[in-house]
């Protein structure tokens, strides 16, 4: 079996942590599915989370959920 190459651990990751602010955007808002996904791929977050060289996608959901949440 081949190990998985960096881009595919950093695809993994990254959408891993998507899924997860997106469930943190509908708990916190009550909004919906489709709202909360607005929300995470509007922010400025997910052109940082989309650089595999910034290697942000290995930090807890929850502490980029917070990042989110403090950007204007």
């Amino acid at each position: 079996m081949n190990q998985p190459n960096h881009h595919q651990i950093a695809t993994y990751l990254t959408d891993y942590v998507l899924s997860e602010l997106v469930k943190y955007v509908i708990e916190d808002t009550g909004c919906t599915t489709e709202q909360a996904m607005e929300q995470v791929y509007n922010s400025p977050l997910m052109t940082l989370l989309q650089d595999e060289e910034g290697e942000l996608y290995v930090q807890s959901p929850a502490y980029l959920y917070e990042l989110m949440r403090s950007q204007p």
